[in-house]
């Protein structure tokens, strides 16, 4: 059985995915002693060969100042005191702008427990705390070959798609980094 599902006028036939029994979490607030548990878990997913953007960007610091700066907007999904979902976001306010902004910035579950509601749960007590906090718009971002992601975005409202390059050089063969490693070499 398949069924049509319209998105940005285009038709994509599917067929449906059956979804796993709800898995038992605990949705509460990141606290400092998941920093490592959350860096992990992403490691596992943002991998270089699947989302190279998001693998260069994630690390133990960004988990850490998201914490810091932000912790009622940091969430995380525990079952069995196991960390097995995040999600990250902040408030983002303009200056001389009545607008206020809810960014999710970082959202992840464990593989082992998907399709059981767990980024829906997380997405949804993350955008209630952006209510609570008087955010009128809520922005996330995410690769535009991610089609998973995608899905799960549009599925939860999120439209008025804008694309982004993101555009990379390699520096090692700058003029300034060799010259700079010739100089080390010189000095050692």
């Amino acid at each position: 059985m398949t069924e049509d599902l319209q998105t940005n006028e285009r038709v994509i036939r599917r067929r449906p995915r059956s979804r796993l029994e709800p898995l038992s979490v605990n949705i509460r607030e990141l606290a400092l002693e998941d920093i490592s548990d959350v860096f992990e878990l992403g490691q596992k997913l943002f991998t270089p060969e699947k989302l190279p953007t998001l693998y260069r960007a994630w690390d133990e610091d960004e988990v850490l100042q998201l914490y810091t700066a932000a912790r009622e907007t940091c969430l995380v999904a525990a079952s069995s005191d196991r960390i097995v979902g995040f999600a990250l976001g902040r408030i983002m306010e303009k200056p001389r702008s009545a607008w206020r902004y809810g960014w999710l910035l970082w959202l992840g579950v464990d593989r082992a427990t998907k399709r059981r509601g767990i980024a829906t749960r997380l997405l949804r007590q993350l955008t209630s705390r952006f209510i609570e906090r008087e955010a009128r718009i809520m922005l996330v971002d995410t690769d535009e070959h991610n089609r998973q992601a995608l899905t799960f975005f549009r599925k939860h409202g999120f439209g008025q798609e804008v694309r982004h390059v993101y555009l990379s050089q390699n520096l090692d063969a700058h003029p300034e980094a060799l010259a700079r490693r010739e100089k080390d070499e010189r000095e050692e």
